[in-house]
């Protein structure tokens, strides 16, 4: 590190926390919050800076439209991006190359169907929920949707377009999606993307801290039957919301609602990380239940712990190879809050929530 690399105190930003940047910083703290520090009376912007000179900052994102935290995302947290010079990403969504590989790594190898590989009634009961979204999503448009030329073919074919040659992961991931709650807000760029072309329009330096195969790989790395259970558990789950015999305990408002109010809710963020959904029940058989906790060991090691240690330490390396300059990371505040204290890694990381303004 160079002379540009001061260890003296900075000014703290308002709700922000001060991370000091020394020799001994571990990388894989980097995306690690002091959740105790933060208890349920004290609220913060999820914005840290990283004490050198200039300043780094962290913000933590949500995968929502931008225009529903916008307004309540406070101004020096909007202050800090402006001032950057570099903005690192997760991945650059405006990359034409990062969405072609994205889409790439979902299907199926060349030759296959989803038809082939799924058990008969699973398959069954996908094609029929996939037919019931296709009807009712122009009763789920939005007339500002409408009014902007976005109509439901359109948008079903671009979320669900080609599902037969998709691998059932991704088919898991897509049905998700398809919720009224989502459909709805469709067409208003989420929190990050909306960033990423904000720096695209300021002509601000960009990169990702991840590459594609990082995020697609862990996903195709689960067994077969890892899969069909998710697959199943995922079908049964939207099969019974459209029976109105289930209620989702924590909906994309929650979501909204906490972030904004700067709370740092790990029950609630928990169900953004990654947008991969937890399948661990009461109701669960145990040989089930197994299953469902294999795999959720499994995404919380590769998509969290493993994911994060490999972000923090290009993060660190940028920082040490460009110490003349200010850089802004926003990754998901949901990874931020999944791993608190994880390894003990949090002792590592000494850094204090800044006086409120």
């Amino acid at each position: 590190m160079g002379e540009g690399a001061s260890f003296s105190p900075l000014p703290p930003l308002p709700f922000g926390v001060i991370i000091p940047f020394t020799p001994h910083f571990v990388c894989h703290c980097l995306f690690t919050l002091l959740y105790f520090l933060l208890q349920q009376s004290e609220l913060n912007s999820f914005l840290w800076t990283i004490k050198r000179d200039p300043p780094s900052y962290f913000f933590g994102t949500i995968h929502v439209p931008y225009t529903r935290v916008w307004d309540f995302i406070p101004e020096n947290s909007k202050k800090a991006f402006q001032q950057s010079h570099i903005v690192y990403f997760e991945l650059d969504l405006t990359d034409p190359y990062t969405i072609s590989a994205l889409t790439s790594c979902q299907l199926l190898p060349q030759g296959e169907n989803l038809q082939d590989v799924l058990p008969r009634d699973i398959y069954r009961r996908l094609k029929r929920h996939l037919e019931y979204v296709k009807l009712m999503m122009p009763s789920w448009m939005t007339p500002d949707q409408r009014g902007k030329g976005l109509y439901a073919d359109y948008l079903f074919n671009a979320i669900a377009g080609n599902w037969e040659r998709k691998r059932p992961v991704w088919v898991m991931l897509m049905v998700n999606s398809l919720t009224e709650v989502d459909i709805k807000s469709r067409g208003v760029p989420v929190l990050d993307l909306y960033l990423a072309q904000e720096a695209e329009r300021l002509r601000k330096q960009t990169g990702a801290v991840e590459k594609v195969e990082e995020q697609c790989h862990p996903l195709n790395g689960l067994n077969f039957s890892q899969v069909i259970f998710a697959l199943n558990q995922t079908l049964l789950q939207q099969e019974s919301l459209r029976a109105g015999s289930l209620q989702i305990p924590y909906t994309t408002e929650d979501l909204i609602k906490h972030y904004n109010c700067g709370d740092l809710n790990s029950i609630i963020f928990n169900h953004d990380t990654s947008q991969v959904p937890n399948f661990i029940n009461a109701t669960l058989p145990p040989h089930e239940r197994i299953t469902a906790q294999e795999i959720d060991s499994y995404f919380r090691q590769e998509l969290i712990y493993k994911r994060n240690e490999r972000m923090g330490k290009r993060v660190k390396d940028l920082l040490e190879e460009y110490p003349e300059k200010s850089f802004f990371f926003p990754p998901a505040a949901a990874s931020q809050t999944y791993t608190r204290g994880h390894n003990g890694t949090i002792r590592f990381l000494p850094f204090l929530p800044a006086p409120n303004s």
